[in-house]
């Protein structure tokens, strides 16, 4: 590979991570081109240069946190020993994380997107449900929760989640609620809606 390969390459490293900076101190509808090739570093020419469009940097900056979300729910679902503490500890970390970068995970889940980029989060969010239905088969197979749907289940507990941390992850809350009590109030609601006991 030659020098000015590499080049190339570092610079659209830095474009990536620059655009997701600026999104989550920004949200998505503040990640202006001007902003993310000020805070690489660079031109807004040099940024077209690597991206055609705003959007085509964004679906890769959203496949790669989607790449990193699913990264962390297979390694939450490690830490436990039975079906539903797996299901329980993905829920928890997905929840978690998401209040702990909460402008990036409203661009993830609820902020308004271009079509393109609303693809790639159509595409995490199957992927993501379909991790969860894996869990509730299991749940259902080990006596943990009565004979449903896994699928229709999973993305009940997954819109159930996204609207639970909808509130608190809004640009416009301020503050006005509690995330613990959110996340406290999600473990509790999803082990009902699958039958199971409200214990951990």
């Amino acid at each position: 590979m030659s020098a000015t390969t590499d080049s190339g390459s570092a610079t659209r490293d830095r474009l990536l991570l620059a655009a997701r900076e600026v999104v989550e101190a920004h949200g998505y509808g503040g990640a202006s081109v001007a902003a993310i090739a000020t805070r690489a570093g660079v031109a807004n020419g040099t940024l077209y240069r690597h991206f055609p469009s705003k959007a085509e940097l964004f679906v890769e900056v959203f496949r790669d946190v989607c790449d990193r979300e699913i990264a962390a729910a297979t390694k939450a679902a490690l830490t436990a020993d039975d079906p539903l503490g797996k299901l329980d500890a993905v829920l928890v970390t997905f929840a978690r994380r998401a209040l702990a970068n909460p402008l990036l995970a409203w661009a993830l889940i609820a902020e308004p997107v271009d079509p393109a980029v609303e693809r790639v989060r159509l595409e995490y969010r199957r992927t993501y449900t379909g991790h969860v239905a894996r869990l509730v088969r299991a749940a259902i197979r080990h006596g943990q929760a009565p004979p449903q749907d896994a699928a229709i289940a999973a993305a009940a507990l997954v819109g159930a989640g996204n609207e639970v941390l909808a509130g608190p992850l809004s640009p416009l809350a301020g503050g006005a609620h509690d995330p613990v009590a959110a996340i406290e109030t999600l473990r509790t609601l999803c082990r009902r809606a699958l039958g199971a006991s409200d214990g951990v």
